[in-house]
């Protein structure tokens, strides 16, 4: 089913396809879960449907099933490896051999880097030579929640798409139709506004396990977590799902700081908040959330869990954590 807030972008990008205007290269700047990765792939579909002529891309031609199943000649991949948390230079060089070659179908080239903040200073680089001498017929997308973290020569050769988070109600409404009824709410209030990422979870079982880091966590402001204990319960099971619980808890508190209404797509570290009259410096708290972050993309490496686990747990337990935590809350 396409998601209902991703209905914008889709009609501008069918728009552009239509008037010949594609843009060589795209950032789509996700907010997390809310569907960076399921747009390009119907971007994909865009370019590699072989029956558009009434409303691209069809779903249903062999290009559009194979750039479904990722399995089409012309569509191209580039994510971290599984012993690593990063897009190395060796796999951006091959993404750009492959792209100067002439497309099997004698039609576009499409090549998906995601997540494009997850590439090493180097990778960036070679990925930027290929944006200033772009191969003819070929499209990049780049797809980033931190696109900040990106070169500024990167992100002002590609056309920014923000994809926002969708209002709570848009999200139960795709959640049912793609998965069926469930308490999907009790999800979302756990993992945030995130319905991608809702839809790969149990529901029962995730909130399950999201009221017990809840209640850790809200502990944590009467100095009741305890890190040794607590991490070696959280790294026997569900710890990608716990650090999600701990990122999304620690992102709402530090919006409420901030007064954000609307769902932002990207939390930045800044030295205090002016907005609100007072000298009160978070740094601790955006440190900490981006330390729950690279954890979370480092659990496919081979690190020390437990260890990795029981320092993050030490800093959410530390008087500064709780001082700001405290008068944010």
């Amino acid at each position: 089913m396409t998601p209902g807030w991703l209905a914008d972008h889709l009609a501008m990008l069918v728009g552009a396809w239509r008037a010949g205007r594609m843009p060589h290269a795209l950032l789509l700047h996700e907010a997390p879960g809310a569907g960076g990765d399921w747009l390009a792939t119907w971007v994909a579909q865009l370019m590699l449907c072989t029956a558009p002529a009434q409303a691209p891309p069809c779903g249903n031609c062999a290009g559009c099933r194979r750039a479904l199943q990722g399995e089409h000649p012309d569509l191209l991949s580039v994510r971290p490896t599984d012993d690593s948390q990063q897009i190395r230079i060796e796999q951006v060089r091959e993404l750009a051999q492959q792209l100067s070659f002439t497309s099997h179908q004698g039609g576009y080239k499409v090549a998906v880097v995601s997540p494009a903040d997850a590439m090493n200073r180097f990778a960036a680089n070679a990925l930027l030579k290929t944006l200033e001498e772009p191969t003819a017929r070929t499209v990049l997308i780049a797809v980033a929640t931190q696109p900040a973290k990106l070169p500024a020569t990167i992100r002002s050769r590609c056309q920014r798409i923000r994809v926002a988070a969708p209002s709570r109600a848009q999200a139960l409404s795709w959640l049912t139709a793609t998965r069926g009824a469930a308490d999907w709410n009790a999800v979302l209030e756990i993992v945030g506004e995130a319905p991608m990422l809702a839809a790969q979870m149990d529901p029962a079982g995730a909130a399950q396990v999201g009221e017990e880091v809840c209640a850790a966590l809200e502990g944590s402001l009467g100095g009741q977590l305890e890190p040794v204990a607590t991490s070696e319960r959280w790294v026997r099971s569900e710890l990608g799902l716990r650090l999600q619980c701990v990122e999304n808890w620690l992102t709402k508190r530090i919006r409420g700081h901030f007064g954000a209404a609307p769902f932002l797509t990207e939390v930045g570290a800044v030295p205090y908040s002016p907005e609100r009259g007072t000298d009160l410096n978070i740094r601790a708290l955006f440190g900490l959330l981006d330390g729950v972050r690279d954890l979370k993309s480092s659990l496919e490496t081979p690190i020390n869990r437990g260890l990795a686990l029981e320092e993050l747990l030490r800093r959410l337990a530390s008087r500064e954590i709780h001082d700001a935590l405290t008068m944010t809350g």
